[in-house]
Order: C-alpha cells, then structure tokens, then sequence
C-alpha cells in the first residue's frame, strides 16, 4: 500500500466539487506559478515553517536543534534551510505553536479513515473527497489507491490537477476519477514558460488525455492582472475548450493574495505583493468572452 506525503486535509470543503468536500493535499507540484497561494504545498518534502507572531524568543529551539540551522533575530526564528535536516526536534519544543511542519507522510488507510469521517455529509450533499495539492498526479500510485477505496465504498472523487504530469499518471487516476478540475493558465507558450517554469505543452497531453477517459472536466482559469487577463488570451483558451465534449463548465478565479503569509514563514520572497485582484467588471467582460463560445462560465470566489 503507498505511502504519500500530505500537507493539508481540509474537511467541509464546498469550493472543491460538488457538495460538501474532503480535500487531501498532496505536497510537490512541478510548476512554480508566481500567484501560488500554496507554497508549502510545492516541494516534494516536509518543510519547517515558522510564524514570528507567535515567537516568544525562548530559545528552546536553539537548544533542541543538533545541526545548529536555527538561529533568533529582532523579528523571530530564522531557519538555515541549507542545513536543517527536518528532524522536527525544534517543533516538539516550541511551547507557543510558532514552528510547524508543511507534510506528513501517510498511508492510504490513515487518509481514508480521515475522509470517511464525513460520510453522512457526503451522501446528504452529494459531496465527495478532492485530491489537490500541489500536483496530485506527482503522487499517482497514492490518489489512484485512495480513489479506488472511495469509489468502492459510493465516495466521490475529484481530481483537481495543474495538468502537468506523465501520461502513466493519468493512465492509473483516471479509471478511478469522477470529475476532474483542470487548470488552464495561458496558451502562448513563451509567456507561460516565463512566468510557471514550464511549457505548456505537457498540460494540453494532460487535458487530451483526461478528455478521451471520458471523466467530465471542468475548466478553471486563474485571472491574474497583467498576466493572463487579456482579452485575447481568455479568447483562444475558449475557443480551445469548446472542443472538449465532456467539458462542463470554465470556472474564473480571480486572484487573491490570501496565501502571501506563508511564503514568509518559509523563507522565501512573494513577488506579487504590489498586485490588486481584478475588477468584477473586468471578470464579467471575461465571462461574457467566455459564454460566446456557447459554454458555461461562472465566476468563483
């Protein structure tokens, strides 16, 4: 039975699918979108975190630490990433909660047993468990595994996917996927190489690859300003979808900045910090592209 490593199981989940949501989040995602909301959730490995807010500066931490990577500023703990070896002894010690771990790695039965919790709720909405991340196709033999045990016992399952995975990664998630969540970011390929990391090509085999099983998909698109919010790009994403016969819908997410906290407490920069999310009438004009093409579009917040 695999093993996979989790940084979130987020119970009564609505914005997930459909109904009421368990959604598990897999850590390690392969691109590096630069409005990700969670960091944590980007490497492959559990990561210490810490929130200077609540550090009361005691220092047991210090102490605890054998390889010496955690040291005290004027704002709080500063953590050399270079050398912790993610021991999690500083954790144990930290009375007030300020150090924390971003995964844990989990059996397939101990994610189960925490999503068959809500079994009432699921069957009275229709809801159902979500697999997230991160990516959670860089974790395929664990979703398909957690898939099968949820299908085999009436729980539905939900796929929310970057897209940018092998084709055997589709091959053992789908037979066990009632819907998939596919993210479409931008289609000129330079751009979106620039800004995610990685071509696009790779995620359009994805989107094929869930269309021919037969999965119902549905398309969210993030609307970052100044990104992929043009008129043009929204156009040809549209006219490429419109294509897809077991297309639902294209959702719109506008960006948000609610994730910018985190990227604090890991040490690293966000780059992002000077941009406002879209105007709802720019959002509209969006839609309005969008349902042109004859498809349903709504926008989610």
């Amino acid at each position: 039975m695999p093993t996979g490593i989790v940084f979130n199981i987020q119970r009564f989940s609505t914005q997930d699918g459909p109904g009421i949501r368990t959604t598990v989040f897999m850590k390690g995602c392969p691109l590096r979108c630069l409005w990700c909301s969670n960091p944590e959730s980007q490497k492959t490995f559990a990561e210490v975190a810490h929130r200077d807010s609540l550090c009361n500066k005691c220092g047991r931490c210090i102490e605890a630490c054998e390889v010496q990577a955690i040291s005290l500023t004027d704002n709080g703990v500063k953590i050399n990433r270079e050398t912790c070896t993610r021991c999690g002894k500083c954790i144990e010690v930290c009375a007030p909660g300020a150090l924390k771990f971003y995964g844990k790695e989990m059996s397939v039965e101990e994610v189960y047993q925490e999503v068959i919790r809500d079994m009432l709720f699921y069957q009275n909405s229709r809801g159902g468990v979500t697999a997230g991340g991160g990516e959670p196709l860089s974790q395929a033999d664990f979703v398909a595994e957690l898939f099968k045990q949820c299908q085999d016992t009436g729980i539905h399952t939900c796929l929310d996917t970057c897209g940018y995975a092998p084709s055997g990664a589709w091959k053992k998630v789908m037979p066990y996927t009632d819907l998939v969540f596919f993210d479409v970011k931008l289609m000129d390929q330079s751009i979106h190489k620039k800004v995610i990391g990685k071509s696009n090509h790779t995620i359009f085999s994805g989107l094929k690859l869930a269309t021919e099983a037969g999965v119902p998909v549905i398309i969210r698109i993030p609307i970052i300003p100044g990104i992929n919010d043009s008129e043009e790009n929204i156009t040809e994403i549209a006219r490429y979808v419109a294509g897809i016969d077991s297309l639902r819908e294209v959702n719109l997410l506008p960006y948000h900045r609610f994730g910018e906290s985190k990227y604090a407490m890991l040490d690293r920069q966000y780059n992002l910090s000077e941009l406002k999310p879209p105007e709802h009438s720019n959002l509209e004009e969006l839609v309005r592209i969008i349902k042109s093409f004859n498809l349903d579009c709504e926008i989610v917040v």
